[in-house]
């Protein structure tokens, strides 16, 4: 995809990913964004890299420009709610383990055994953005609770307030090529969870993915309701179900050819991951600092095939369904026009970008 002259130069394009498994994630770690730009003589670097904690913080404002996250949707829809100028520019799904988890000595056995529960919900009392594990618990007890017939109504709702560091908290973390791995800084996600369920002050908490397995296995808890359970897959959308591609739309109007070399990266990385399960299952286990063992559990024999970026309909609609909960439950402040968020032309011109150089793509 060629320029003109006089469309503005690019010396510098930024990225940020959450721990979990992406298709971009996967053509991170590949050194592909740094091989896509290198003659370009275009610096690609995470923002993690970055000495200023506004830059880092952009990881969940997405303020930074000419930049790219994928990762947790909910920082993402809350950003745009915010005023953010982003657009989704691909979605991928990977069904993910969802539970409701209880230590067998606090007689929670079965689902029938969970109304008047004590609920653990966490809070972060330090964060100025979206407290994204909170919404997140909050949709996983909705959704799960629902698939066994009870509602909020139906338990003790718990505070579980913590503080835990944030990007300003941390140091700059290299983070631009195949053998660098996310910053190791962060804590385990459900320690705090865990922890309420050892100390008794709560009978049952929400986990997911590998790193709810990793925490859950350790203190002997068991699962209890299972997102299996729950047959309406528009529910199953949380945090990291499905999770979007977002670019600043700046970005997009003035290099829409550097968006689509991006997102066509993004493509091939998900057909790689399709055609190796087995690496796939490598990588993700370093995204997400989880043993293979859980990223299996937690994901699925089907992972590498869901490694594919895109804009279903079906993934469209639950996000905005996800949306909608996140607006009703206070999480974002106002709504806004969802349709007009998520932009097509890049994901149609990435996939034409490939096929010209004669990559295989799936429609």
């Amino acid at each position: 995809m060629s320029r003109s002259t006089d469309t503005p130069s690019v010396d510098r394009l930024w990225y940020t990913r959450c721990p979990a498994p992406t298709p971009f994630g996967i053509a991170i770690q590949q050194g592909w964004l740094l091989d896509e730009f290198r003659d370009d003589g275009i610096d690609v670097r995470a923002l993690q890299d970055s000495s200023d904690p506004e830059i880092r913080q952009s990881h969940f404002t997405h303020s930074q420009p000419h930049s790219f996250r994928q990762g947790g949707n909910i920082p993402a829809l809350w950003t745009r709610a915010q005023g953010a100028d982003t657009r989704v520019i691909g979605l991928s799904w990977v069904d993910e383990f969802q539970g409701l988890v209880a230590l067998p000595s606090s007689g929670v056995r079965a689902p029938e055994d969970l109304r008047g529960r004590r609920f653990g919900l966490p809070r972060n009392t330090r964060t100025q953005v979206v407290d994204f594990h909170r919404a997140t618990a909050l949709r996983g007890f909705v959704t799960l609770l629902g698939a066994v017939g009870l509602t909020l109504d139906d338990v003790q709702l718990v505070e579980l307030p913590s503080a835990p560091r944030g990007l300003g908290d941390v140091p700059p973390v290299r983070d631009s090529g195949p053998t660098q791995l996310l910053a190791t800084e962060r804590g385990q996600e459900f320690s705090s969870e865990a922890l309420a369920l050892v100390r008794g002050e709560v009978d049952v908490v929400f986990v997911k993915g590998a790193s709810g397995l990793d925490a859950a296995n350790p203190i002997g808890a068991q699962v209890i309701v299972d997102l299996a359970d729950q047959p309406d897959r528009l529910l199953h959308a949380n945090n990291g179900t499905p999770r979007p591609l977002t670019v600043d739309a700046g970005l997009l109007r003035e290099r829409p050819d550097l968006v689509a070399r991006v997102l066509s990266r993004a493509i091939e990385a998900g057909e790689w991951a399709n055609a190796n399960p087995q690496a796939a299952v490598g990588y993700v286990a370093r995204e997400t600092r989880s043993a293979e063992h859980w990223v299996r559990h937690a994901y699925g024999p089907q992972l590498g095939a869901q490694l594919q970026i895109g804009l279903d309909q079906t993934a469209i609609a639950a996000l905005d369904n996800f949306k909608q909960f996140l607006f009703k439950h206070g999480f974002i402040a106002q709504d806004f026009d969802f349709a007009s968020w998520i932009d097509p032309v890049p994901l149609t011109a990435a996939r034409k970008l490939l096929v010209q150089r004669g990559a295989a793509v799936t429609a």
